[in-house]
């Protein structure tokens, strides 16, 4: 994805800011093309699997921003923090196994790198209504590749 395919900010921030070898990600929503394709509630007697392509889209798109900050030869080498925010219905008690989907999602992109720490937070509504948002720290590093060259 190229960096005008990052999901646009829907308000005044950045989608990423580094900081030396950190990388702080904004929440980012699961948004497909700028169309926010995965909204509500989740329903307290929902599936929870119903819920692995929105999250997985949202950490996508967190990793991209993220991405979209490296340099020539450099890679993510780790993902820090994640934050999961569920917009959850009262009495949901589930936050766990759908943020679940998010860490699933990293150690799939990112299978040299340990778990990040991690929230997963219960809220009364999110922007657009988005059934979940995804924030994420993570630090780059050089890659290795570029060095054998």
């Amino acid at each position: 994805m190229t960096k005008q395919q990052l999901p646009a900010p829907q308000g005044r921030y950045v989608s990423a800011r580094r900081h030396g070898d950190l990388i702080f990600v904004s929440g980012m929503t699961p948004r497909r093309n700028g169309k926010l394709v995965h909204v509500g509630q989740v329903a307290p007697g929902a599936v929870i699997e119903s819920y692995r392509a929105a999250v997985e889209l949202a950490t996508q798109n967190a990793l991209q921003a993220a991405e979209a900050t490296l340099g020539d030869g450099e890679r993510i080498a780790s993902a820090l923090s994640l934050t999961v925010y569920i917009n959850a219905a009262a009495g949901y008690l589930h936050h766990v196994q759908i943020a679940d989907f998010a860490s699933g999602h990293l150690e799939s992109c990112l299978p040299e790198s340990p778990l990040p720490a991690r929230a997963a937070v219960g809220v009364a509504s999110l922007p657009g209504d988005a059934v979940v948002e995804v924030a994420l720290v993570a630090v780059a590093a050089v890659n290795p590749e570029s060095l054998r060259r």
